[in-house]
C-alpha cells in the first residue's frame, strides 16, 4: 500500500470514528429493546397421534437495543436467525419467550386492535421484491392498502393524493399506479415494497435483506434511497444482511448472529478495524477487496463446514466446530456475552 492510499484510508477511517463519537454523545433515546428473545418451532413425529421430538432453536436468547434514528445492521450466515429475529420483534412469528419492548411498553402480549396499532410504528421491508407484492393488484392499490385498513383517508381524492405521493417519495411517477408488479424491474419493485411501508408513517422498519436480490448497480440506489429516507423522516432500522460491505456502509452499529445468538455486538469502525469474535473475522476476510495485491496478501481465516442444524446445536460455544481458535474449555461451556471494551460486546473464551 502506498504512502498516499495510507493516509486515505486513515482519514476515512478518523472520519468513521468522529461519526461515531458524535453518536455516542448523544443522549441514549432508545427505541426498540430486544430482552432475551427465543423462538423455537416444535418438531413432531407422527400423522395421527403427534410426539414432540425436539425444538429448532432459530433464535435462542437474543438481547439488544436500537436508539432512536440509528441503523443496527444484524449480520450472519443463511440459517443464523436474523430474519426470524425481525419477524419476531414486529409479531409476525410469535416470541417462545422473551420480550420486545417499544418505547419501554412491552408488545409481545398484544392482541387483536392493540396489535394492529402498534403496526402502524412498526413496519417491513421484505428480500423478495417480487413474492412480496400481490401479482393481482395494481401497484397504487398494494401501495395505498394499509391507508384504508388503518383507516387514514376519508376519500377518494385524498387516497390517490397520498399514493402519488408515496410513490413520488421513492423515485416513481404517479402514473404508474395503474400497473401491475410483474411490469416492473427488480429495483422499481423494492420501490414499491419502500412506499408500502412507509404509507403508515412508521417510526421503525426492519429492511429484511432489501438488496440481496437485486443488481450491484441497483443495490447503490437502493441503500442511497433508505439512507434519504432515514434523514428526512428519522427513521430507526434494523438492517438484516449478509453483505459485510453493505452493512458497512448504512449501519451505525453492527451486531454478529451466529446459530440463533448475537457473538459481537459493536459500532461498526471498531467491527471492521477490530473484531474480536473468530466468526466475525472470518466474516470479514471472506469480503473482497478491490486490490489484487492487498487481496494476497490478506489473511484470510480458516473456517471450515457449514452452519451445524438449529435442530440439534453444538454443545459449549456453537462455533466451537468450525472455529480455528477452539479451546477445550470452548466444547463444554457456552461463553458469556460480556463488553470487553466500551461498547464493544462478544462471546468468546478468548477473552475471559
Amino acid at each position: 500500500m502506498s504512502g498516499i492510499e495510507a493516509a486515505d484510508k486513515d482519514m476515512t477511517m478518523d472520519a468513521d470514528q468522529a461519526e461515531v463519537a458524535r453518536v455516542e454523545q448523544r443522549e441514549p433515546r432508545v427505541l426498540v429493546e430486544v430482552q432475551d428473545l427465543k423462538v423455537h418451532f416444535p418438531v413432531t413425529r407422527g400423522v395421527v397421534f403427534k410426539r414432540h421430538v425436539g425444538d429448532i432453536k432459530a433464535v435462542d436468547g437474543v438481547s439488544f437495543t436500537i436508539n432512536r434514528g440509528e441503523t443496527l445492521g444484524l449480520v450472519g450466515e443463511s440459517g443464523s436467525g436474523k430474519t426470524t429475529t425481525g419477524q419476531a420483534i414486529l409479531q409476525i412469528v410469535p416470541p417462545t419467550s422473551g420480550r420486545v419492548l417499544f418505547e419501554g411498553n412491552d408488545i409481545t402480549s398484544l392482541k387483536g386492535r392493540a396489535q394492529r396499532d402498534m403496526r402502524r410504528d412498526m413496519q417491513m421491508i421484505f428480500q423478495d421484491p417480487f413474492s412480496s407484492l400481490n401479482p393481482r393488484m395494481k401497484i397504487g392499490n398494494i401501495v395505498g392498502e394499509p391507508l384504508v385498513v388503518h383507516g387514514l383517508v376519508k376519500n377518494r381524492a385524498e387516497y390517490d393524493d397520498k399514493v402519488d405521493e408515496l410513490l413520488t417519495m421513492v423515485g416513481l411517477a404517479p402514473a404508474m399506479a395503474d400497473r401491475y408488479a410483474h411490469e416492473f424491474s427488480g429495483g422499481q419493485r423494492q420501490r414499491i415494497g419502500i412506499a408500502r411501508a412507509l404509507a403508515l408513517k412508521p417510526r421503525f422498519i426492519v429492511c429484511d435483506e432489501p438488496v440481496s436480490a437485486l443488481d450491484v448497480s441497483i443495490q447503490a440506489q437502493i441503500i442511497n434511497l433508505i439512507e434519504d429516507l432515514q434523514d428526512e423522516f428519522g427513521l430507526t432500522y434494523l438492517f438484516i444482511a449478509h453483505d459485510l460491505s453493505v452493512v458497512r456502509h448504512i449501519s451505525t452499529r453492527i451486531a454478529v448472529m451466529y446459530l440463533g445468538k448475537i457473538v459481537e455486538l459493536a459500532d461498526r469502525v471498531s467491527i471492521y478495524r477490530t473484531p474480536r469474535h473468530p466468526y466475525t473475522r472470518a466474516l470479514l476476510s471472506a469480503v473482497p477487496i478491490p486490490n489484487p495485491r492487498a487481496e494476497r496478501q490478506r489473511d484470510h481465516s480458516n473456517v471450515k463446514g457449514e452452519i451445524p442444524s438449529p435442530l440439534n446445536p453444538p454443545t459449549g460455544c456453537h462455533f466451537h466446530p468450525r472455529c480455528p481458535d477452539a479451546m477445550p474449555i470452548c466444547r463444554e461451556q457456552a461463553p458469556e456475552f460480556r463488553a470487553i471494551e466500551v461498547g464493544h460486546y462478544t462471546s468468546c473464551h478468548l477473552y475471559d
